[in-house]
């Protein structure tokens, strides 16, 4: 199972799960108020992202997915940090230096406060706030970088902070928060209630101004970068069904409504698409299959329907996260290899898919988890901040090295 020639790996990080030290945004805000689990210093990446990206280099990987802090870069609205851009360029910098490509996400959840306190993406004006944003990174950053993505995950964002109530700004509809993630929050709720009539407006509010925000930011990154590739990343879970008519109408409507409804509406102002993919759901299927940490069914192989679904607009295609919650890492390596099978065989089958990140490169904070979740091919002490790196990142390490499924 050989990839094409060029093909990159590596894996990926986002600011907050990594960095440490940030408080002036609306999860720092939601931990200080009691509704989230406190970040802290986190892995502290933000001091010492030359060491992790020596890790990265020693386990072969030629790319790395990372995102830029917005509340660090805008502090205040339209103030913008030259120190905080800079520090960004360093990290740019240290990835090229050790051989790898950067690759960043203008946006990974987490809101400035002057942002979310204002309203945030429910504001009228927050398209063109966030293209402004993107437009000044793109000034700042845009030689330096091999590609941008706009907004990671538009659909768990507005599903988790305006459904179930788990997340930032916590507004859940009544008799939801049985389908939040963690057992915090399906015991606490977390949030108010909203009536569903209310729940309409904002969820879909936010809806409409994901996909404006994205398309705005697409206009004005092109307008001072016309060869940077932008992408946004889509989270994207492959329902699929049995052979019952019913059921493949299920799968249909859902990959609908989670996929192609926001898809269509975003893909004319995209370059590449990043696909993430954890789950599944499989409409009558009675097979038990173990579960991740996280709770989730292990099907790695999944992967490859997710990369099927998003093919169907015809750009080119990037696995921007995926990987599994294992503590013990003991089934990591099994994951990761069927999980590298799946986007090989989408690849045979025609699908444009350049590059797979695993995530993540480190344990990280796991948002309303806190860091009881361990993603990491790199193992973190959060007493002493050691690194120590699995054995499963070494299987993921012969898979790059012979760019292809190896016994």
């Amino acid at each position: 199972m050989t990839f094409p020639k060029g093909f990159y790996w590596g894996a990926a990080t986002a600011s907050y799960q990594v960095e440490g030290g940030i408080e002036n945004c609306d999860w720092a805000k939601a931990a200080r108020e009691g509704r989230v689990p406190p970040c802290g210093r986190a892995c502290d990446h933000y001091n010492r992202y030359e060491a992790d990206f020596d890790i990265a280099k020693s386990l072969g990987h030629n790319a790395h997915r990372f995102s830029l802090e917005w509340a660090r870069i805008e502090p205040e609205e339209g103030k913008f940090d030259e120190r905080e851009i800079e520090h960004y360029r360093v990290v740019i910098k240290a990835l090229k230096k050790s051989g790898i490509k950067p690759y960043t996400t203008l946006w990974h959840f987490t809101l400035p406060l002057w942002f979310s306190e204002s309203g945030g993406f429910e504001r009228k004006d927050s398209p063109e706030i966030f293209a402004r944003y993107a437009k000044y990174v793109a000034e700042k950053l845009g030689s330096d970088l091999e590609g941008i993505s706009t907004i990671n995950e538009p659909m768990v964002v507005n599903s988790l902070g305006y459904l179930v109530g788990e997340w930032p700004p916590f507004k859940r509809v009544p008799h939801i928060k049985k389908f939040a993630l963690s057992d915090r929050a399906r015991r606490d709720g977390l949030g108010p209630t909203t009536s569903w009539k209310n729940w309409f407006v904002f969820f879909f509010k936010v809806d409409k101004n994901f996909v404006r925000a994205h398309n705005a930011a697409y206009d004005a990154i092109k307008s001072v970068a016309p060869s940077m590739e932008v992408s946004i990343v889509k989270h994207t879970v492959y329902y699929h069904s049995n052979e019952n008519l019913i059921n493949k109408v299920k799968a249909k409507v859902a990959n609908w409504y989670w996929t192609y409804r926001f898809m269509n509406r975003v893909i004319d102002k995209c370059d590449s698409v990043g696909v993430n993919y954890y789950q599944h759901k499989k409409f009558g299927d009675k097979e038990i299959r173990p579960k991740t940490d996280m709770g989730w069914e292990v099907y790695p192989e999944g992967i490859e329907g997710a990369l099927k679904l998003l093919w169907r607009y015809k750009k080119p295609l990037f696995v921007s996260e995926a990987g599994v919650a294992d503590h013990d890492d003991d089934m990591r390596a099994d994951y990761i290899k069927r999980q590298v099978a799946g986007v090989w065989k989408a690849i045979q089958d025609g699908v444009d898919v350049r590059g797979h990140m695993y995530w993540s490169l480190l344990d990280n904070y796991e948002w309303a988890f806190g860091f009881n979740k361990r993603f990491g091919l790199v193992e973190i002490d959060y007493d002493t901040l050691e690194r120590k790196i699995r054995p499963s990142a070494y299987v993921y390490k012969q898979i790059i090295e012979a760019n292809g499924i190896v016994d």
